[in-house]
């Protein structure tokens, strides 16, 4: 029986992935190419249940053992075809029956199988038993094949998780009445238009006869309409992908003779499988050829084509300029640089900036004073040397300036009245600089001021006045003095009062009228 396992796994494998993953090999494919194009590279075709030990519900005797039985052995006899009341009868033990047997070595010479307590122990339906694979990590499944040790279930189905501690997704229904059993049409018996992610269930495989050795192959693309497009359909991508699997077995197969409750009938009924094999291979979503292990067991993907993570599902930190896809036959999607100009480390996927430029790596953390989609300019209220080329601070004054954000000579946009590259001074004839007003006009009255000046204090704000003139903007004659004239030197012109008084003004209907006569000897 076991020379055509061999044969079954490999057609699984040419059925499922032969037009996308070559099955001539064993080995992983390159990621590169002879030229250095990044292709697709896949990790070695396993059977990923080796050597992973199941954790079962339910094994013969474990009962008697966890009430400290010495020897924890219940009796179960042998199925024939035959009437017969003499049945070949032995012992199980927890022992040499446990979950171990259902994925280790098995050959013809030397069988081993697990095995459940009988039907007198109380196993048959609505009583289940599970026995569930817990992966070292997420496998792209092709195929799950068990061998059985009793006669196959009557009814039993196959569940897998996608994610760790995700829910449980059925996989597969197996059942000679389908419809009362799951509430699922037969396959087998209606020639239906498959679904992609959708479990179906069969009668296939639910006979009592073989009574050992019987197998079940289930292939995780077949009939689905997408599977010779793998590529393009992300919903049977997450389909075969899984980090556990269980199997429930739900109801025995029997001759119909456990209704009279004979011991030695029911003792001849309970579940035994072989072996276990989960045909696939470690999920790197075609980004790495090798899986390898860990200290601890686990397994993970050795990423190339820039990519990181467990199953290289991400871009590497710094290659982010276009979007992680996963590697198909036509394209490597190889993870890209981005491009920060030397001034950044750290960027991240922009998929507004890719859709417009056909570049998505926005750079962060820039280095040296420098923002920008790739580092490109300096950062807000700095301004590039024009000889170093470095970013320097404006350094504008707050109260002098429109704007904290300079030139590209440096110069800061300044408020009126205020002058400087740093606007931090006021400009001539305006004085006391001033948060948001920035510096006041000077406003001197010229003649009164020296040289007819229009600059004052930059504090103060007092203009300069001749000697005969005061006020703020040398707008007044000083006591004793009157007619500030532009053309006096002193300003204004001294009170003649003859005496009676040192204050005079100016009166008004009056003119200076300069008189210009010639007296002849």
């Amino acid at each position: 029986m076991y020379e055509f396992l061999p044969l079954i796994i490999a057609l699984l494998a040419v059925c499922v992935f032969g037009f996308d993953y070559p099955s001539s090999t064993h080995n992983g494919t390159k990621c590169y190419d002879e030229l250095g194009k990044a292709q697709r590279c896949i990790p070695p075709f396993e059977n990923a249940a080796f050597g992973i030990e199941m954790e079962a519900t339910n094994t013969c005797g474990e009962f008697l053992l966890q009430k400290n039985y010495t020897n924890p052995q219940v009796e179960y006899c042998i199925q024939t075809l035959t009437l017969s009341t003499n049945k070949s009868c032995t012992y199980c033990s927890p022992f040499e029956h446990s979950s171990r047997s259902l994925t280790d070595l098995n050959s013809e010479d030397r069988i081993t199988w697990w095995q459940s307590d009988t039907m007198l122990e109380g196993i048959q339906y609505p009583y289940q038993v599970n026995l569930t694979l817990n992966l070292p990590k997420a496998f792209d499944i092709t195929y799950v094949r068990l061998l059985f040790q009793s006669p196959r279930p009557e009814s039993f189905a196959i569940f897998k998780r996608t994610y760790r501690n995700s829910s449980w997704i059925p996989y597969q229904y197996y059942s000679a009445d389908c419809r009362n059993m799951y509430g699922l049409p037969d396959r087998r018996l209606n020639s239906l238009v498959g679904e992609e992610t959708q479990a179906f269930c069969t009668s296939e495989y639910s006979d009592i006869s073989p009574l050992q050795g019987g197998n079940v192959a289930f292939s995780t693309l077949e009939d689905r309409p997408s599977a010779y497009s793998f590529d393009s359909s992300p919903e049977l991508q997450e389909w075969v992908s899984a980090t556990e699997i269980k199997i429930v077995l739900d109801r025995m197969n029997t001759f119909g003779d456990e209704v009279y409750y004979d011991p030695q009938v029911l003792k001849t009924y309970f579940y035994a499988i072989a072996d276990i094999a989960v045909g696939a291979r470690c999920k790197c979503n075609g980004h790495a050829s090798e899986c390898v292990r860990t200290s601890t067991g686990g397994r993970y993907c050795l990423c190339e084509h820039n990519t990181a993570g467990v199953d290289c599902e991400q871009c590497l930190p710094f290659y982010n300029d276009v979007p992680w896809g996963r590697a198909t036959l036509n394209d490597g999607h190889e993870c890209q640089k981005c491009d920060c100009n030397g001034f950044s480390d750290r960027c991240y996927f922009d998929a507004d900036l890719y859709e417009k430029t056909g570049h998505g790596g926005r750079c962060i953390d820039c280095r040296e004073n420098r923002a920008g989609v790739n580092c490109e300019r300096c950062r807000e209220n700095y301004f590039a040397d024009p000889v170093t080329g470095r970013c320097v601070e404006c350094d504008c004054n707050p109260a002098g300036s429109r704007s904290m954000q300079c030139d590209l000579n440096g110069q800061c946009q300044c408020r009126p009245g205020v002058d400087g590259q740093k606007c931090d001074r006021c400009k001539p004839n305006y004085y006391d600089l001033k948060p948001d007003f920035g510096c006041q006009p000077c406003n001197c009255f010229l003649p009164g001021t020296l040289n007819i000046s229009t600059n004052c204090d930059s504090i103060t704000g007092d203009c300069f006045c001749k000697r005969n003139v005061e006020g703020k903007q040398c707008q007044d004659c000083k006591p004793g003095f009157y007619n500030i004239d532009s053309a006096d030197e002193l300003g204004c012109s001294p009170c003649f009062c003859y005496g009676h008084s040192s204050e005079c003004q100016v009166a008004s209907g009056y003119s200076l009228t300069l008189i210009d006569s010639r007296f002849l000897r």
